[in-house]
């Protein structure tokens, strides 16, 4: 009479055992996605006060401080990304910058269908500088000291017709810088860019504003995609309006 061996046979484990690894996978998936920093473009021809761009990198300024503080409101990393304008919006149009501040409708050169706007968070006003010494007002075919890639809409047909010539620089710091040294009579300067620019001139050389040129309401744009917190930066940015903290940021830099 034979008796019947007893086998071990292993434990199959639970579904939630096999289940595990791939509810780790999942979850670290959905972080990583999570803390993807918020690419905002900085163009490098801006100057402060709008922002400190040292060796290629964005750290400090009015945008600087603007922008790092909305990635904060949502709980992202801000990744500032210094291009030339023109690269900015080539990488728009391909929606490679989740958001883009300082900037009018009567800027952009195209549409960008996939961005909204936000609501705006200051105002711009640019002046015709001259020298302490210039009052006249320029002359027919006169040179004009502009910002490369800076397009003025008011001035555009003049500078079309030649009764005004474009004379570019790589910032606005050193269009202002050229006026000083009489490269020309007059240029083109955003008035924060011109006050900050003045604090450094002695009081018989400061800049003065011979009449405003343009003033434009300047917001953000925000990329409209799944990947990017769309709704909550816009809101963010109608909260720091409401709070005050737009304007606590430019008391800083006036």
């Amino acid at each position: 009479m034979h008796c019947a061996s007893h086998l071990a046979v292993p434990r199959q484990p639970g579904i939630a055992m096999r289940l595990l690894p791939l509810a780790l996978l999942l979850l670290s998936a959905t972080l990583g996605a999570e803390e993807r920093p918020l690419r905002f473009s900085v163009i490098e021809s801006w100057a402060m006060p709008m922002m400190q761009i040292d060796n290629g990198k964005a750290t400090g300024g009015i945008l600087y401080d603007l922008q790092m503080r909305l990635a904060q409101k949502v709980g992202r990393r801000a990744e500032l990304l210094v291009m030339p304008r023109l690269r900015v919006q080539q990488m728009l149009v391909r929606g490679e910058i989740d958001v883009r501040c300082y900037v009018n409708p009567a800027w952009l050169q195209e549409p960008h269908h996939q961005y909204i706007w936000s609501v705006p968070f200051m105002v711009q006003r640019d002046l015709l500088v001259s020298r302490p010494s210039d009052k006249l007002a320029p002359l027919p075919g006169e040179t004009i000291g502009t910002v490369l890639g800076f397009i003025y809409p008011q001035l555009q047909s003049q500078f079309n017709t030649g009764q005004l010539v474009r004379e570019d620089s790589r910032t606005q710091e050193l269009a202002l810088t050229k006026l000083v040294a009489e490269r020309y009579r007059f240029t083109v300067s955003n008035e924060l860019s011109l006050n900050w620019f003045n604090r450094q001139q002695p009081a018989n050389r400061k800049l003065p504003a011979v009449r405003e040129v343009a003033s434009d309401l300047v917001a953000c744009i925000v990329r409209d995609a799944p990947d990017v917190p769309t709704m909550p930066l816009l809101r963010a940015l109608v909260q720091m309006s409401n709070d005050g903290e737009f304007t606590a940021i430019l008391a800083k830099y006036r």
